[in-house]
């Protein structure tokens, strides 16, 4: 037997891979190899053939920062005079469009502004909460940034958050979980010890997280693997994310500008490889906003089981140049033309009970 082959075998077997034997995967295999192996185990967690998605409003509250992240397109120094910080008058138009489309959530996320004290965000959050809706806000990088500012350790920063109406942490500014990658691209931001921990303390008080990575740029394949291991050790630990979202760098407009921008195949092998890593996580997310409708269609034979949100509003990869757009009827036709049944859900993926005049 193969290399190769015996570790296919232990892939069936719903054995886990060592260290050695997800590389050689990924190395010795080619895209319809772990693509087989992905789309049995995406099988095997959801034998329903049904496909999620969440209505929600991706708002960027600030897009002054003083990360100043190499790979980002988005962000205004403090010095700039084109930054700004969002109105509640703004904020409040935007929450109330999204409650008209049938949202269920906003995603909350910003820079990380070097004068706005925690007291400025538990004042948004209430403001928020006023309106009903999930708050799923603030990544890692911002909260760490919060318990620098206050004083606070990281657990204190949360619990204050959640007590002002936060439910949720995306999976934001993971980038690559390695020192060595964030050194380089965003030496400012969080280090990945630091990353893992806001979301060990948020997942021990309750909260459920998701989690990200963004590759393709400055990183080699064993830190592509130490990333996703650092996320099932924490899973291990906690079982607090509820599900994993890879998508490729985008070079357009960033200091990276002259880094190839990724194939839709070494996305779509980096997907069904998360897929097989990850094996205590149980939902695996697609990236239309990054990869477009039809590869997004094809990824659901790739691992994927989750189209993610409708993104009413997206910002953040729109200043990279991309900017593909889906309404909630456009990514139910994509399901259906996959031969699945889409069904709306909420963050912890509690499914939505739609009506029959679900597009009117």
């Amino acid at each position: 037997m193969s290399n190769l082959d015996s570790i296919r075998e232990k892939v069936f077997c719903g054995d886990r891979l060592s260290e050695q034997e997800s590389l050689d995967l990924f190395r010795q295999g080619n895209l319809y190899d772990l693509g087989f192996l992905a789309d049995g185990i995406r099988r095997k967690k959801h034998p329903e053939p049904v496909v999620t998605y969440v209505i929600d409003r991706n708002i960027n509250y600030t897009d002054i920062c003083i990360s100043a992240c190499k790979f980002c397109a988005f962000f205004k120094g403090p010095e700039d005079a084109g930054g700004s910080v969002i109105s509640y008058e703004e904020l409040q138009k935007k929450i109330d469009e999204t409650l008209e489309l049938r949202g269920t959530q906003i995603l909350l996320q910003g820079g990380l502004h070097p004068d706005k004290q925690l007291e400025f965000y538990e004042d948004m959050l209430r403001f928020i909460k006023k309106t009903g809706i999930h708050i799923h806000g603030f990544s890692p990088p911002e909260i760490s940034h919060f318990a620098k500012i206050s004083g606070l350790t990281v657990a204190e920063v949360i619990e204050r958050l959640r007590k002002a109406g936060l439910d949720s942490i995306p999976g934001g500014g993971a980038e690559i979980l390695s020192d060595r990658v964030r050194q380089l691209a965003a030496p400012r931001k969080c280090s990945a010890d630091e990353w893992v921990e806001v979301m060990r303390q948020a997942h021990l008080q309750g909260m459920k997280t998701t989690a990200t990575m963004m590759f393709g740029h400055i990183e080699t394949l064993e830190e592509r693997l130490e990333h996703l291991l650092r996320i099932r050790v924490l899973q291990d630990e906690t079982r607090g994310f509820t599900a994993f979202i890879p998508w490729p760098f985008q070079p357009a407009n960033t200091a990276y500008a002259d880094i190839p921008k990724a194939t839709a195949h070494a996305y779509l092998k980096m997907l069904a490889w998360s897929r097989i890593i990850l094996d205590n996580v149980p939902n695996i997310q697609t990236s239309w906003v990054t990869q477009g409708p039809k590869i997004a269609q094809i990824s659901l034979f790739f691992g994927a089981n989750d189209f993610g949100s409708t993104m009413i509003e997206e910002n953040v990869v729109a200043a990279a140049g991309v900017a593909f757009r889906l309404t909630e009827a456009e990514i139910c036709s994509l399901v259906e033309g996959a031969g699945f049944v889409p069904q709306q859900r909420t963050m912890d993926y509690s499914i939505v009970t739609a009506g029959e005049d679900r597009f009117s």
